[in-house]
């Protein structure tokens, strides 16, 4: 179950958001994992016969049971299962450029390379353009 606010957030609440960035908690040792997932997912079929484009769609990701790409993390999961693991949305993203930023500033902020006892976090990389977050550059006045 992810929270978001306190409340359990669901498919019903994605609107038009993008993805968003997240929390897991290990409530066994208290340890931390911040990262960024998408809700939704490219996918791409042959083309029909007799046609020559491939056709493209998009759907719901697998966001509802994902953990995370941390190999350690993953790693606990199969040896303890999920509910070791509490997960939270920080912030909700109108943009892939707008989850990349958001996702490095927590990590950032929070400092997880320099707290390897407190997160599990091991990489931090990110390339952002100001053209990726527009919608949330403040106009000069």
């Amino acid at each position: 179950m992810w929270v978001y606010s306190g409340e359990e957030f669901t498919s019903k609440k994605i609107e038009s958001y993008v993805g968003f960035v997240y929390e897991i908690l290990d409530t066994h040792n208290g340890m931390k994992y911040i990262g960024k997932k998408r809700f939704w997912s490219k996918v791409t079929k042959p083309p029909l016969k007799g046609k020559k484009n491939k056709r493209r769609s998009v759907k719901e990701s697998d966001w509802q049971n994902y953990f995370g790409s941390s190999n350690v993390v993953k790693t606990l999961i199969e040896e303890h299962g999920v509910d070791r693991f509490k997960r939270q949305i920080l912030r909700l993203c109108d943009s892939l450029g707008e989850m990349s930023y958001y996702e490095t500033k927590e990590q950032i902020l929070r400092e997880v390379l320099f707290k390897p006892d407190e997160y599990y976090n091991s990489f931090i990389g990110c390339r952002i353009h100001r053209n990726h977050v527009k919608k949330k550059v403040k106009k000069a006045q």
